[in-house]
């Protein structure tokens, strides 16, 4: 409904079927950042596919190694899936994701 009444702008940036699963809204820099499997997004909140930017980050092989060898499934469960974004600064926000059962932190520079 949304789509046929044109009140929406939809995020065409992946079709990837990355399995988003958090979102950090930036309010006063127009900005909105978007967990995924093995991405970071980050998108202007005026125009979300406009000047999108994206942060590759996927598991270590040698985790995705150890993850399939657990018996997971290697495309639904080892990834970097990215559960936390969080600011920490005007600067930085601070991001973790699963790693493939081995979790990882880090801080991304909004620059």
């Amino acid at each position: 409904d949304l789509l046929l009444s044109n009140s929406c702008i939809p995020f065409l940036g992946s079709t990837e079927g990355l399995d988003f699963r958090t979102l950090l809204l930036d309010e006063e820099r127009g900005r909105l950042l978007i967990g995924a499997k093995d991405h970071i997004f980050l998108l202007n909140l005026v125009d979300l596919n406009k000047n999108v930017k994206q942060i590759y980050w996927p598991a270590g092989k040698e985790k995705v190694e150890l993850c399939k060898l657990a018996g997971k499934d290697a495309h639904t469960e080892c990834a970097n899936f990215i559960r936390v974004l969080q600011p920490y600064n005007r600067t930085h926000v601070y991001v973790c994701g699963t790693g493939a059962f081995h979790p990882l932190c880090g801080y991304i520079e909004l620059g």
